[in-house]
């Protein structure tokens, strides 16, 4: 059995950053201490002196567009992009062509993961009022959770959280965790005949946080939890974007007593309106970025735990697809590769620890997701691991963007990390610039409570 041997590396792991040896035999994690290299040719030694050793980031919300879009993005392109950026497993949206309504639809897509993916992968089930039924009738036990995400995009009226009945219902009839795109669409179409009245179809993008406004998601997002509440169900709101929101949720009890929960993708953290000038539709996401004050109310919810943990909503468009008037611009843009680099810029400021950085975007998606055996540097566990240099500096531009779409909304950006390593279920994935995809990822198990 093949082994590796990481030494010297400062290893962020569970609330601690201490000088360790990892010890990696085949998949798994086998020993973590101060370790002897034994003289075997079945042992690779890597000297990680200086570089620091963190579990391979869980991203919990990417779109990467297969099957039916694959102009946009594909899972072997998108997931050679998400490991060349430290993330070693990936959950994707069901608003694929075809939607992802059926349980036979979620295991094909399993199924051509397996043949593509360089990262570990999961799947969402997709719910509208056209499958709620069949829903209801599913054992969900295995499934990470159910969605009603990007499904909007195919016919108006399937936003859960414009439809409190469809939603009651759901949330009185199934047990899984239930992730919501949260906005009232209402209200968002008012606006919309507002500033098309103003503007006709040239409606200024810097519009674009005001027509999806704040009242939009916190009024969605009060009525969703009133409503889950109401059914004690288990309520995920998927990238929160207001200050506003966030006194919504909790933060005096741990995250495995929670029923509501939350994320943040990690653009709400980056930008702000004021980067509309700037960037245009290229920033152009749903829900919107918004002010500078709700960047950084998210970034202190993040920080006291109302907010559990970090996405990245990855959603490529082709640039064509996003280079267009207000009204046809494609909301989304690709972020898989660089979630890490930027949080760990936050680090580089002062705004959070890298243990905070690696229970919010490792630890805590495994564990709400009860993922088997990820997110942690534990024995037994398995090796998805991530070895960092946290002085490298590099600006991103088209040379080295990996997204099948060719371009980033950070293009011109200087970031002061580099991810050296990235290890997926103890097979070096990717080493300085080179992919090894003789190994592929493997599907996220589902942990099956105790009865």
């Amino acid at each position: 059995m093949k082994k590796t041997l990481i030494k010297n590396a400062m290893m962020v792991n569970e609330g601690r950053v201490e000088q360790a040896d990892v010890l990696i035999e085949g998949q798994f994690i086998s020993a973590i201490g101060q370790l002897v290299a034994a003289a075997a040719d079945d042992v690779v030694v890597v000297d990680a002196s200086g570089l620091f050793l963190l579990p391979g980031v869980i991203d919990g919300q990417v779109h990467f567009r297969e099957p039916g879009l694959t102009h946009k993005g594909d899972i072997a392109t998108e997931s050679r992009a998400a490991v060349a950026g430290g993330v070693t497993s990936y959950i994707d949206m069901p608003n694929t062509r075809p939607n992802v309504l059926s349980m036979p639809l979620l295991e094909e897509k399993y199924a051509l993961a397996a043949q593509k993916s360089l990262a570990n992968f999961g799947f969402f089930l997709g719910v509208n009022d056209d499958n709620l039924d069949e829903v209801l009738k599913t054992d969900t036990a295995s499934l990470l959770a159910v969605s009603d995400d990007g499904l909007y995009f195919t016919k108006k009226g399937n936003l859960l959280a414009d439809n409190p009945h469809t939603l009651e219902k759901l949330f009185a009839g199934c047990p899984a965790i239930i992730a919501i795109h949260s906005e009232k669409e209402q209200l968002v179409e008012a606006n919309e005949e507002l500033f098309r009245a103003q503007y006709g179809e040239d409606v200024p993008i810097e519009c674009h946080p005001i027509i999806r406004s704040e009242q939009a998601c916190f009024e969605a997002t009060e009525r969703a939890i009133a409503l889950a509440n109401k059914h004690h169900a288990r309520l995920h709101i998927l990238h929160l974007t207001t200050a506003a929101e966030t006194a919504l949720f909790r933060n005096d009890i741990p995250l495995s007593e929670k029923r509501i929960t939350t994320e943040v993708s990690v653009h709400h953290l980056w930008f702000n309106d004021q980067d509309y000038a700037r960037l245009g539709t290229r920033i152009k996401w749903n829900p919107a970025i918004k002010t500078e004050q709700d960047r950084q109310g998210l970034m202190q919810a993040l920080l006291d735990d109302r907010i559990d943990f970090i996405t990245t909503d990855h959603a490529p468009h082709t640039e064509a697809e996003k280079d267009q008037p207000y009204f046809q611009s494609m909301s989304g843009a690709p972020m898989v590769q660089h979630s890490l680099h930027i949080m760990l810029e936050f680090y580089r400021q002062g705004v959070i620890s890298l243990a905070k950085i690696v229970e919010k975007m490792c630890h805590n998606p495994a564990s709400f997701y009860r993922m088997s055996k990820r997110g942690f540097i534990r024995e037994g566990y398995y090796a998805d691991l991530v070895l960092v240099d946290l002085n490298a500096s590099w600006t991103v531009s088209k040379d080295n963007i990996l997204y099948k779409c060719g371009w980033s909304p950070l293009e011109g950006t200087q970031l002061h990390s580099r991810i050296c390593s990235t290890w997926v279920n103890g097979h070096l994935a990717y080493h300085h610039g080179e992919f090894d995809a003789s190994q592929l990822g493997l599907a996220l198990v589902v942990e099956q409570k105790a009865p």
